[in-house]
């Protein structure tokens, strides 16, 4: 299949509590031509996740394994834990014509970036670092030290929003999806392909 017949590649980016997982959520709930590549991590999963359709939780010995065999398009150790992107499945999706999402972190689009990968760099952030304080406070996933490391590190990463292709803020969540889904749109239409 030619490049411009593959599958796009949505590169997604936001700090912890920005509303990434339910943005993207809704832009698949409203787009069949685009999936979610499940990504691997060692982190304990939150409740109500599922191993194969949230994550694929694996031991720190099972994804180092993985790394060793090349298994992963991109890695990275995040907040204490690894995560990676799977590069047999993600590139089976994109050869049959899928438009795909993934949801790195800075690292993991540098890392992307820097493999020359054909994608297209999405940054959703929130509309300031009070909301984003109020918004891991409500979701009462984490106790006030990890809150506070979250704010620290999303201050990082917004930092690194000018090295992504497009920015998104969460004020809504309508309109952030909207906004996701006229990027896949125009994405669609570069590569000559029908929506």
């Amino acid at each position: 299949m030619d490049a411009e017949k593959r599958g796009s590649l949505l590169v997604v980016s936001a700090p912890s509590g920005a509303g990434k997982h339910t943005i993207l959520e809704r832009v698949l709930a409203h787009d069949d031509g685009i999936e979610y590549s499940v990504s691997a991590t060692t982190r304990e999963p939150r409740a109500g996740e599922r191993n194969g359709i949230d994550y694929h939780f694996l031991s720190r010995e099972e994804f180092l394994r993985k790394v060793a065999a090349g298994a992963f398009l991109e890695w990275a150790e995040v907040h204490g834990n690894l995560y990676g992107t799977p590069r047999a499945q993600l590139e089976q999706k994109r050869a049959s014509g899928k438009d795909i999402v993934i949801q790195v972190d800075v690292q993991g689009m540098r890392n992307l970036k820097r493999a020359g990968v054909d994608m297209v760099s999405v940054f959703i952030a929130p509309p300031s670092i009070e909301e984003l304080k109020r918004r891991l406070r409500k979701r009462g996933a984490d106790d006030p030290d990890a809150i506070a490391l979250r704010v620290h590190n999303a201050r990082d990463e917004l930092a690194a929003r000018n090295e992504y292709d497009h920015v998104v803020v969460n004020d809504t969540i309508e309109q952030a999806v909207a906004d996701i889904r006229a990027i896949m749109r125009a994405e669609r239409r570069r590569r000559g392909r029908q929506e």
